[in-house]
């Protein structure tokens, strides 16, 4: 996941939960307290040995053995290295998805933890370690979890579950296709047609114990961009016979910032648009041709980043034409996700369930997130409800917890348990209140 930041203010959720004694809950909560130590192994594994997007091979291999021995018909080699297991339940019913991504970033662990990362490859043609600085390792064990106790319980299930394993969640390599939108390319949500699909994320700034959600746009949309700017060279002591692209790539980002502050309705939702990267020149007495700009757009409604992604093209271009040179804008640039969205009918169906397995008072209404979340191309196509699970540890100050993608990156695995009863819950809630 790109870039998750704290919570802010959250709202105790409210509504009306199912009973407490549901008839699942004796099988399942024991269940959940008996492979706690098994999952935080695994993820202890994961952690260990992080691998990038679309080059997760040693861990696809353990969860397509770990589901195969489950019992499951298994594919391998989803969308590069990604694994899907289908559990047919005795009854019929729904097909529900859920989803776990796999891949590691260009991240140096810095964390003194026995089962850090020391695993080091080269990136973007520099040398850099290898971490699981998101989490994506803690949801790869929660779901091989859940498709343990789930697998235990295949007779009863009225309806199918579909594991998916996803890769590359990240971002795939340059120049190669990956994550979730190549798993729905490959038809991942087909054969058999996947109902409505699951997921979590793990949150270092949410205290352990917790679990946050949001109806609607929850994550932003995120469109990569690059914008050229193209003057005329010239010796750096005589501007006047130049067409400076520095001081129109300047004028640009500067303009830049007023789509946020006038063109966007902040009553409604958040937008961000940032240059965070700018190149132009070699040496301080000369005037450059050319300067190259990359930066990030990102919005909570599609009506949002079309008005966001229409001026930036427009603000580039018209605003080099008044310095008298040229914009051309490549947009998007590399990487573009959809708003992730909660199907507002499905998160109100399935937010009891979060609750009885969270317990009272710990379920919260989370604010929008400007990161993103590839998890929006399965939504695209399905139904889906997309929360977050606690893993800062009690008492910490979610300030002062290191955020996602970062060396010092933390979660409390005590919280893993949680993750594992919501999947199974929502699994079962949901198969029993399918029509309904």
């Amino acid at each position: 996941m790109k870039n998750i930041y704290a919570l802010g203010v959250a709202l105790v959720l409210t509504l009306p939960a199912f009973s407490q004694n549901h008839p699942f809950d004796a099988r399942i909560n024991p269940a959940a307290d008996q492979l706690e130590q098994k999952v935080i192994s695994w993820r202890r594994d994961f952690h260990q040995h992080p691998e990038l997007g679309n080059a997760e091979k040693r861990t696809a291999a353990i969860v397509a053995k770990h589901l195969k021995k489950l019992g499951m018909e298994v594919k391998t080699g989803v969308a590069k290295t990604g694994v899907v297991g289908i559990l047919k339940g005795g009854k019929p019913g729904p097909v529900i998805a859920l989803r776990a991504d796999m891949d590691a970033l260009p991240v140096t662990e810095r964390v003194p933890l026995p089962f850090a990362s020391k695993v080091k490859t080269t990136y973007n043609g520099q040398p850099v370690g290898v971490m699981h600085a998101c989490g994506h390792d803690s949801h790869v064990a929660i779901l091989m979890g859940a498709a343990e106790i789930l697998a235990s319980m295949k007779n009863d299930l009225a309806g199918t579950v579909k594991f998916i394993f996803q890769p590359a969640e990240e971002g795939a390599p340059i120049g190669e296709e990956g994550g979730a939108q190549l798993m729905v390319k490959e038809g991942v949500l087909e054969n058999p047609k996947v109902d409505v699909i699951f997921g979590l994320h793990v949150n270092s700034q949410t205290e352990v114990g917790q679990l946050t959600y949001r109806p609607g746009g929850t994550m932003a949309s995120v469109n990569s961009f690059k914008i050229t700017v193209k003057g005329k060279q010239a010796h750096g002591a005589y501007p006047w016979s130049s067409v400076d692209p520095i001081v129109a790539a300047s004028q640009i980002i500067n303009n830049l910032q007023a789509i946020v502050s006038r063109n966007l309705n902040v009553t409604q939702n958040p937008g961000v648009v940032t240059i965070g990267s700018i190149h132009g020149g070699v040496r301080s007495n000369i005037i450059p041709e050319q300067v190259e700009m990359e930066g990030t757009i990102r919005a909570l409604s599609t009506g949002d980043e079309k008005m966001i992604i229409q001026r930036v093209k427009q603000v580039a271009t018209k605003t080099a034409e008044s310095a008298g040179a040229t914009a051309e804008v490549q947009l998007p640039y590399g990487t573009h996700y959809p708003v992730t969205y909660n199907d507002p009918a499905l998160t109100e169906k399935m937010l009891p369930t979060l609750q009885r397995a969270a317990g009272a008072g710990q379920v919260l209404l989370r604010p929008p997130v400007t990161g993103a979340e590839d998890f929006s191309f399965f939504q695209e196509k399905v139904p889906g409800f997309f929360f977050f699970l606690g893993g800062m540890p009690k008492g910490q100050k979610p300030e002062e917890a290191p955020s996602h993608h970062t060396p010092d990156f933390y979660l409390d695995e005590s919280g893993f348990k949680l993750g594992v009863k919501a999947m199974c819950n929502l699994v079962l809630d949901y198969m029993q209140t399918a029509g309904k």
